[in-house]
């Protein structure tokens, strides 16, 4: 695997974001996406030894496009430079959570875990109602000491303690966030040994599989709002 191609293409996109350079280099981008493929096959691979239920997924089915929805945006750049997935035991969906790795040049890759989006009140409220009724279980995962070493839980809060949920509670910090997720940031230099990069992607991901089944234990039954 040749990992620093994709990191080459990225930054060449970053600096030159714009149609005519993207389609102009639309063989570049078919290489890098490729060692990209690959990169996540092997991951994947490596996951699924200590978690089956992910393995079934093809790489392809768990990326992220890299052309920008601009619409809603003041930042016109009409493309995102970098390279994205989510592995979960349903694919790229949010829900379950899985296993998440951005690609990134300048230093601002990384592997996430856990739920991101905030959108989903039905999925909130099920996350909040599980630490607030195993909030002794949530804090044995958080405050694992291999899980402190690397791991921080981020998310977009709330100023107070939402209604219906006790002000005082143990895990009130807790009760305020709208989304839980891990971040573990991966500098460029980390990504030039595709071996060494995978080794310690699946060992921060094994860490981070308690947390994930935390959530998606809260989780059972969401569904995914239709549009």
């Amino acid at each position: 695997m040749n990992t620093q191609l994709i990191i080459d293409y990225l930054s060449a996109l970053d600096m030159n974001n714009n149609r005519e350079w993207y389609h102009a280099n639309k063989d570049a981008y078919k290489k890098a996406n490729a060692e990209f493929l690959g990169l996540l096959q092997a991951l994947i691979l490596e996951i699924g030894k200590f978690d089956n239920s992910i393995i079934h997924n093809d790489p392809k089915d768990l990326t992220f496009k890299i052309v920008r929805d601009t619409r809603f945006s003041k930042d016109k750049s009409p493309y995102n430079p970098a390279f994205r997935a989510h592995i979960s035991s349903k694919g790229k969906l949010p829900v379950p959570v899985g296993y998440y790795l951005m690609i990134k040049p300048d230093d601002r890759s990384f592997l996430g875990g856990g739920l991101f989006a905030d959108m989903f009140k039905d999925a909130t409220t099920r996350i909040r109602d599980h630490i607030a009724h195993t909030g002794e279980e949530w804090e044995k995962i958080i405050h694992d000491p291999e899980f402190e070493k690397h791991f921080t839980v981020q998310g977009t809060t709330l100023k107070n303690v939402p209604a219906g949920y006790e002000k005082e509670h143990a895990q009130a910090k807790y009760l305020k966030f709208k989304s839980w997720y891990l971040e573990y940031p991966i500098k460029d230099a980390e990504l030039n040994d595709a071996d060494a990069f995978l080794a310690k992607a699946a060992e921060l991901f094994r860490t981070m599989k308690p947390f994930n089944d935390y959530l998606n234990k809260a989780l059972v039954g969401f569904k995914m709002p239709t549009r």
